[in-house]
């Protein structure tokens, strides 16, 4: 009994705080400690995204479709918030003092019991697909312009080609930082309080409003730790994907607060 009473969901209104770069450093701090503590959660969720993105690329390869593997890794990121569900877990449980076991972890998908997490993850998997089809897009009329042979590597050593990647490189940057705004408190946020997720999307833009510099720097981290994690066979996500949403759940407890009673 005593552990529901613990467990029950907070159900007052969202606050959202200011937030500084010390914050960032000390969630970052936090989230490697979680890490530590706990590493096998964390290996296990970084391995699931790891062998994802192994497989996007071994897909791509095998339809001969290796000029596709750089943009659909890159979109991939989009999926990672999801992924962190059960590690912001980890971190609520660690902080509550409350027991941990795989199935209270991944428990937490099924959010407070309305579903609320697993229409976020929905939304999130929509927005890959839809990165997809306008990473090829981007590619065809730039491939169009070369003519035959125009779906080689070798063309990203050409003007078009490096006019592609550009061009590409910014679109993608956009709509990763539109999931990112929507999801880097709101996942977190559905994870610890009995809200609906438009509740939680909605604090998500405050709060990336009323804190641009900060969270824009942690939205740059990510993607700089991500990358460098994803260049060794992706092996790095290992550890920077637990890392990065332990640390996120911490940020997120800094930027989020309820209303005093």
């Amino acid at each position: 009994m005593e552990e529901v009473a613990s467990e029950a969901p907070m159900r007052r209104d969202p606050v959202v705080r200011a937030v500084t770069q010390a914050d960032i450093a000390e969630a970052i701090s936090a989230g490697l400690r979680d890490f530590q503590a706990k590493p096998l959660y964390g290996m296990v969720f970084g391995g699931l995204y790891a062998l994802g993105g192994m497989a996007i690329v071994l897909s791509v390869t095998a339809l001969q479709m290796t000029y596709l593997a750089y943009p659909l890794a890159a979109g991939f990121a989009l999926v990672g918030p999801f992924v962190a569900v059960g590690l912001y877990e980890v971190s609520r449980r660690r902080e509550g003092g409350l027991p941990l076991s795989w199935g209270k972890v991944l428990g937490a998908l099924r959010g407070h019991g309305d579903d609320q997490i697993l229409l976020m993850g929905g939304f999130i998997f929509v927005g890959f697909t839809f990165w997809i089809i306008l990473a090829h897009g981007i590619f065809a009329i730039f491939a169009a312009q070369l003519g035959p042979g125009g779906e080689s590597l070798a063309m990203l050593r050409t003007p078009t080609g490096l006019a592609m990647l550009a061009v590409g490189s910014a679109v993608g940057a956009m709509v990763s930082f539109v999931f990112y705004a929507i999801t880097v408190i709101s996942l977190p946020m559905l994870v610890d309080r009995d809200v609906d997720f438009l509740t939680a999307i909605i604090t998500s833009l405050r709060a990336i409003q009323a804190n641009r510099a900060a969270l824009l720097g942690w939205a740059v981290f990510i993607a700089l730790v991500l990358f460098i994690a994803m260049l060794p066979a992706f092996l790095g996500l290992l550890v920077a994907l637990p890392v990065l949403g332990h640390a996120t759940w911490h940020l997120y407890r800094r930027t989020v607060s309820e209303t005093p009673a």
